[in-house]
Formats: structure tokens, C-alpha cells, sequence
């Protein structure tokens, strides 16, 4: 059913809807954004593009929130797993914020700016719920490893989502794409790293970070320049060329994290899902002292899951869809959280979660597919790599 007027008109719209049309964006509703999930070339075009030349996202759906003041560094340790002290200035990481029990109310990432400044950016549908989380805990004050009290820290916090344009370029081409449109010296810039220069003349932040398993740069200015910096990265990419950039939609960017086994929240993870059970473990620092949910996720530690997420394959023919039914034999012992065809490897894939038992490689299952038990099997993720 289309959307009425008034439903488009109370979906949030990022500075580039209006590009996204011109473009021959088909919109749709994502979380409450007015969103492309794709151009006229089709998903699966935009993702081979990324793959072998360059695609074009808009993420600035994407939540950004300031934390700021002497004790920044100390309350972001504290509400998430990483271990935020081991961060040097221009640097980034992936992150979580666990709630009490393990579970993740988000996952994120955090750029260190300075020993006083920390930038999180979070989820698009989240970014009110981590903004109320962080505030919350703000607060509550963080437990104090001494006295166990809890203390107030000294921090300003600021959700500064709205001063922000977010821009991904990503592809084997996106360095040499961007650095027409810049001094900067992209190429001194390592993966999980940033800084901050001029792109196309506007100020910016530029970080060799993405969603895609491809090499690439994310870039946030204000969001007046959004249009001027897009237009542009499409121009310099050769946009209309047959090797080209190419525009990609929400479709393409989930199939491309996909196959490079990315979690999504909301599928992989959410508030009943941990990082443990996600396959996170090397996000999720115990030594580094107490943070929220430490005790439950040490005790899951030591006592083992109850359920691990794989990736597997479709041995028969047929499209395992998220939410599907996984047996064992006659027994249900799981569910996809996430699965579709995979344009660059030709094959449908998918992630699941099943119990440790049954999460070894080569092993056999069955996806209820729409009344059908088809056969998979459990492989080795992630399933894309990109040649580095």
C-alpha cells in the first residue's frame, strides 16, 4: 500500500530525500525514515558495484552524541564492553551498550577526539533510546571500584543528531574517488582511525570505517553541505560510467553486511541478545574493570551459552528469510536472525542462533522455509573477505 501524505510527511527525511528522488530512489519507511532501498540499477547491481568499484550510502539517519569533560573516558568504560582507555586520540572502535542482564541496548562506535572528548554514533532507530539510556546512567553515576557507591561523573552530554550529514563511500575505489575532493591524506589514515580536514572545501570528519566488508571512508559535515558533498562524490566517481559509483540503497547495504557477517541490531543483536552469544567476544573487555552487565556476561562466561550465533549455507535451493524456524532432525533448536541471497558469492546465505551442540561447521540443519524443511549447513564466517 503507498503511503499516504500525511504518513510521508511525518517521516523523518535526511538532507539528502530530496537528492534520493532525483535519483529514482524507491522510499520507503526505516524506522521511521524516509529512506531509499534502492535506485534504478537495482540491489543487486549496487552491490557488485561496491564490491568492485564504489557505492554511495546515506547514513545520516545515523545518531551522534558528544560526551564530553574529565570523566568521559571513564563513563563511556563504564557503559559499554570495549575498553574505551585503550583509544588514542583519532581513534575508533566497535562497541556495545549492555543493559543489566547482557543484553545489548545498542552497538555502536566510539571516536576519541581527545582524553575529554568522545563522539558516539550510534542507531538510526535507537538513537532516542541510547540517548535516554546514556542520560539515565549519567545520572545513576558510575559504581566506584573502591566504595562500590555509585558517583555522579563529570561529563556534559550533548545528542547532536540533527548537526550532522552522514556520507559512507565505499568500494575498492572509494580512496582514490575521494581524494580528488580533499587534502587530507587519506592513504595515512588506517582502518578504525580518523581526522579531520576539508572535503570538497566543508569541514568534516573523515573515518576509514563502514558497513560494507569493503574498504572505505564514512564523512560527517553539517548538514547543509549534504547535497554539495554527494553530488559531488558522484561526480568524481564517475557516476553513469560503466564501472562508476554508484547510489546504493538500504538493500544492498544489508545485503553487503551480510555476507561480511556484520551484525544488525534488532536481528543479531537486541536487549535479550549479548555479545557473548553474538559472537562478540572481542568486543567485550572483562579485564578492564567493572561496566554494566560484567557480572551476568562473566557468569555466561563461565557456565557456557545456551546458544552461539553461525552463519550457514543453503545446500538446498531456496531463500531462508529472517525469523525462520531451525530444526535438528525433528527437534526445533533455533532461528534465523538474518538471511537472503548473496549477490557477489552466488549462493543464499544467513546467520542463525543455535545451541553450542549443534554451532560446528559442516553441520547439517533444516530452515522451515514457508512449510518446506530445506537443508543447510553451518560454515565459517564471515563469508566475504575482501582481498586487502
Amino acid at each position: 500500500m503507498e503511503p499516504t501524505l500525511k504518513e510521508e510527511a511525518e517521516l523523518k527525511k535526511t538532507p539528502l530525500n530530496e537528492a534520493h528522488r532525483r535519483l529514482g530512489g524507491k522510499m520507503v519507511d526505516f524506522g521511521g525514515w524516509d529512506m531509499p532501498v534502492q535506485y534504478t540499477a537495482g540491489v543487486i547491481e549496487e552491490h557488485m558495484r561496491t564490491r568492485t568499484a564504489a557505492g554511495l550510502f546515506d547514513v545520516s539517519h545515523m545518531g551522534e552524541i558528544w560526551v564530553e569533560g574529565p570523566d568521559a573516558i571513564e563513563f563511556v568504560n563504564y557503559i559499554t564492553t570495549n575498553d574505551v582507555t585503550a583509544l588514542a586520540d583519532g581513534q575508533a572502535h566497535y562497541t556495545a551498550m549492555p543493559n543489566k542482564n547482557g543484553g545489548v541496548v545498542d552497538d555502536l562506535l566510539v571516536y576519541r577526539f581527545g582524553p575529554e572528548k568522545l563522539l558516539l554514533v550510534v542507531n538510526a532507530g535507537t538513537t532516542d533510546k541510547d540517548w535516554e539510556w546514556i542520560r539515565g546512567n549519567a545520572e545513576r553515576g558510575m559504581r566506584n571500584a573502591g566504595s562500590g557507591e555509585f558517583v555522579e561523573p563529570n561529563i556534559q552530554l550533548r545528542n547532536a543528531s540533527p548537526e550532522f550529514c552522514q556520507i559512507a563511500i565505499q568500494g575498492p575505489k572509494a580512496e582514490s574517488i575521494l581524494r580528488t575532493l580533499t587534502d587530507i591524506d587519506l592513504a595515512a589514515i588506517k582502518y578504525y582511525w580518523f581526522t579531520t580536514g576539508k572535503v570538497d572545501g566543508v569541514d568534516a570528519i573523515v573515518s576509514r570505517t563502514g558497513y560494507t566488508g569493503e574498504d572505505g571512508f564514512e564523512v560527517y559535515a553539517a548538514p547543509e553541505f549534504a547535497e554539495q558533498l554527494w553530488n559531488k562524490m558522484l561526480e568524481a566517481g564517475g557516476y553513469g560510467e560503466p564501472d562508476g559509483i554508484l547510489p546504493a540503497g538500504l538493500a544492498a547495504r544489508n545485503t553487503l553486511r551480510l555476507e561480511s557477517a556484520m551484525a544488525l541490531y534488532g536481528h543479531e543483536l537486541s536487549d535479550e541478545i549479548s555479545t557473548l552469544e553474538a559472537n562478540l567476544g572481542w568486543i567485550t573487555k572483562m579485564k578492564k574493570g567493572d561496566f554494566i552487565g560484567r557480572d551476568v556476561l562473566a557468569e555466561q562466561k563461565e557456565q557456557g551459552l545456551e546458544r552461539k550465533l553461525v552463519g550457514f549455507e543453503m545446500v538446498d535451493r531456496g531463500i531462508a528469510r529472517d525469523g525462520f524456524d531451525v530444526f535438528v532432525g525433528d527437534e526445533k533448536v533455533g532461528y534465523v536472525t538474518s538471511g537472503s541471497p548473496a549477490p557477489y558469492l552466488k549462493k543464499n546465505i544467513g546467520m542463525a542462533y543455535l545451541p553450542p551442540s549443534f554451532a560446528n561447521i559442516g553441520q547439517e540443519i533444516k530452515i522451515d522455509v514457508r512449510g518446506k524443511l530445506l537443508t543447510a549447513k553451518v560454515v565459517e564466517t564471515p563469508f566475504y573477505r575482501r582481498n586487502k
